[in-house]
């Protein structure tokens, strides 16, 4: 089938939860599902902002069913009030994981928890959430689970002796890094919901190079100053604004044909889905090749033991 991303199938009757929904791609995200006539739950770490993007997709849709869960995704403590939260709805059709920072420390930091803050934020914290939602998917008949990678991920490495980078410590290593472990956790964790013979599948999508000045400017979400809007408009022709680099996220939500749920191997790691913009920076969403550094068992079963021992989270040990 083909996709048009401007005209999506219909949600209604179906329940998306967006982590990081109040801004950027998770309110793309989030208002592109809601105009097909999803309900949307808006995860996020700030109330305030939460309201406001909220509002924002009431002006526009009046009649759109949005509510607000409070989740820092750097926080264990926080993932387990929210996870509980999300993971007692009797249906969750997608659980997609946005939140993340972006604008990395220049600094090495660390949580609450004791993790690295990027690390902590980008992934072992969505890591985390899944063990807490998953009742919640496994009650909805063709649910999803997906992850968000990065361009990032084909210009950096991965270090698994040093996820927390305490020998050498870079902004853009923490940061590519946690994307390739996003897109990793993505495919091992559609492997593992197979071999546990679960009805939930799991897929990774990336925005391509999506920045705030070429995307449409909602009041009280999205206001990038006019030399803001200038300067990235420079950049018009390897760049999209964030809402056009949601559209493969909403695709790996939403595609009906993403997945064969009829036939589904278990003995074997099922072929990774990954969607992305046509032009690798740009363009309608299409199916894309992972990056060779996410891919392949004993990378997604390495990161998988890491994440468990730094988290405690303890499920799909298959």
């Amino acid at each position: 089938m083909s996709w048009d991303p401007r005209r999506i199938p219909s949600q209604t009757g179906k329940v998306f939860a967006i982590t990081g929904g109040n801004g950027g791609l998770g309110f793309f995200t989030a208002f592109q599902l809601a105009e097909a006539g999803a309900s949307i739950i808006l995860a996020c770490r700030n109330r305030e902002r939460a309201d406001a993007a909220a509002a924002a997709i009431r002006r526009r849709l009046p009649a759109a069913d949005v509510s607000v869960v409070i989740l820092d995704v750097s926080s264990l403590e926080s993932v387990r009030r929210a996870g509980a939260e999300l993971g007692a709805l009797p249906r969750l059709d997608g659980l997609i994981e946005n939140a993340g920072l972006v604008h990395f420390p220049r600094e090495r930091s660390e949580t609450e928890d004791g993790f690295e803050l990027v690390l902590a934020t980008n992934f072992l914290g969505h890591f985390a959430l899944v063990e807490h939602v998953l009742p919640a998917l496994e009650r909805t008949p063709g649910s999803r689970i997906v992850t968000l990678g990065s361009l990032a991920t084909e210009i950096t490495g991965l270090h698994l002796d040093d996820l927390q980078l305490t020998k050498k410590y870079s902004g853009w290593q923490a940061y590519g890094q946690s994307k390739i472990l996003m897109s990793v956790f993505g495919y091992e964790l559609d492997r593992r919901l197979g071999l546990a013979g679960s009805g939930v599948r799991a897929l990774v999508a990336h925005p391509g190079y999506a920045i705030t000045g070429r995307s449409p400017i909602v009041p009280g979400v999205s206001e990038p100053s006019f030399g803001q809007r200038f300067a990235d408009n420079l950049q018009g022709l390897w760049a999209q604004g964030k809402d056009r680099g949601a559209w493969p996220i909403v695709r790996a939500a939403a595609d009906p044909e993403a997945f064969d749920y009829s036939s589904r191997a278990t003995d074997v790691a099922p072929a990774p889905v990954f969607y992305g913009p046509r032009f690798r920076v740009k363009g309608a969403p299409i199916h894309a090749k992972p990056a060779d550094s996410t891919t392949g068992p004993y990378v997604g079963r390495a990161v998988w033991t890491e994440a468990r021992a730094l988290t405690g989270a303890d499920y799909l040990d298959v």
